[in-house]
Parts: structure tokens; sequence; C-alpha cells
């Protein structure tokens, strides 16, 4: 009954975090790719051909639903992986869906034709893969009008996060806000874009201002996720164990992990 969680490399932790509080129940087999991190600087195809090759990985281990807690594999691969890759009983999700369900305030599987919501101007924070596929604009307009939506590449904040380098995070954070803050003076709300980001969601609520709503992923994709499972319950595969995999040295990337989520956690080699 395990479910999958892959990531290019830490940001899915907290996914997976949320994810194992509101489903205590389901173990999770998470997959980190830190050996080929960050994928937001890498091309479509790169993308897809990482991704397909640890979502099979995760089926190897008894996984037949897979999440991407990677914004990046999701914009990049993941329709992609939908159409023409997946074979019948795995399932691959992704990450975008959630949140603009919460932003339009729409519920799962309302496949009403698009309507205006209440918030108008959006903020969107993500690697520049994520920015250049444009899928968060499209995804959005299945679902909504009349939203304007800026984007900014936060280029090296995910490198700096995998590194460590909080300090310099924080850096760069406030150098893309202030970029963004250029041509949306006043956005509504603020999109966090990559599963890293809500490691430093206080330093992105700091430099927009408390009266920006910011939304993060963890808990929305968790909340998510159990709602799909209630539904389709036959997509629990039939691992039993929860484990930790990388494709990076185990030993750092335990160490970040336990840093990130203050508990220990223990990697193996994938």
């Amino acid at each position: 009954m395990a479910v999958g969680v892959f990531d290019s490399g830490l940001g899915g932790l907290t996914v997976l975090n949320a994810a194992q509080k509101r489903l205590p129940e389901v173990p999770f087999v998470y997959f980190g790719d830190s050996a080929h991190a960050p994928y937001g600087v890498r091309d479509a195809d790169d993308v897809y051909q990482l991704t397909c090759k640890a979502v099979e990985r995760l089926w190897d281990e008894g996984c037949d639903l897979v999440i991407l807690a990677c914004n990046t594999a999701s914009a990049a691969a993941l329709r992609r992986m939908q159409e023409s890759w997946i074979p019948p009983g795995k399932r691959v999700l992704g990450v975008f869906v959630p949140l603009i369900e919460a932003l339009t305030e729409r519920h799962w599987g309302d496949n009403s034709p698009p309507r205006e919501v209440a918030v108008k101007h959006v903020a969107l924070f993500a690697t520049p893969a994520t920015v250049s596929s444009r899928a968060f604009q499209r995804e959005l307009a299945f679902r909504a009008i009349g939203v304007d939506v800026e984007a900014q590449p936060c280029g090296g904040v995910v490198d700096a996060i995998e590194d460590g380098d909080l300090i310099l995070a924080e850096a760069l954070i406030r150098s893309h806000v202030e970029a963004l803050g250029r041509r949306m003076p006043h956005p509504q709300a603020a999109i966090l874009g990559c599963t890293h980001y809500p490691l430093m969601e206080d330093v992105f609520q700091k430099a927009l201002g408390e009266e920006v709503k910011v939304y993060s992923q963890a808990s929305l994709v968790a909340e998510s996720l159990a709602d799909y499972l209630i539904r389709h319950p036959e997509m629990l595969g039939p691992g039993t164990q929860s484990s930790f995999l990388t494709s990076g040295d185990p030993q750092r990337v335990s160490d970040k992990a336990t840093q990130f989520l203050r508990r220990k956690i223990e990697f193996i080699a994938a």
C-alpha cells in the first residue's frame, strides 16, 4: 500500500512530511534525485528522461501511485508522461492542480467552464524551467478567467537551499521579490511554485508583506492526495515499507534532510 513521492532533491520532503501527517497509516517511499539536482535549469527532454527513470524506480518499490513533488517535473514532463508513457494500472500525479484549486476555490473534479475569481493579480515564484513552461498559466486558464499572473524565475534559490546556505537563499529571495515587485507592485496572492520554497516561506512572506496571501503546496497536496485515495483505493501499491532513496551521497543527503525536517532521516542509495 505504499505511495511514491519524487523530487529532484530535498524540496519534496515538505510534501512528504505533510502527507505523512495526513495519512499516517500509509507507507511512503521518497526518491530524491540529488545527483542531478537542480532540475530547474535543465531542458524539457532532460527533465522528462530523468523523471521517467525515477518513477520507474519507485514502481520497483511497489508504488503504483507516484506524486511528482517537483514543480519542474510536473511542468516539463507530466503531461507527456500521461499521454504516452504511463502503463495501465499506474498513476503519476503532479503538484500544480491542488494549488490552483485552492487559488480558484474550485473542488477536484469541477469541470465547469472557467469563471472569474476573487484573486486578480498573482505573483508566481518558480524555477526558470517551470516559468518557461507556462504550465501554471495553462492549468489556471482551464479554471479561471481575468487573472493576471506575473512569473519570476528564481535562479539560484534551490541550489542555495540544497547546499544548506540559507543566508544566500534569503538574499536571493529578497532580490527576486523586488524584481517581481517592479513589474507587479501590488499582488494579491503569491504562489510558491517549487516544493523547496516552503522551507523559506517566512522569508517570502516578509519580503512580500503581510497583505499578500502566500500559497504553499505541501498541505494542499497532502489533502488532495487523501481525497484521491478515498476515491481510488486500488492505487495503493503492494509496497509495505517506508524508505528514503537518493541518487546522491546518502550520508550528505541524510544530514541535509535531517536539518530541513528537524527529525532523523536516513537515505539509502537508490
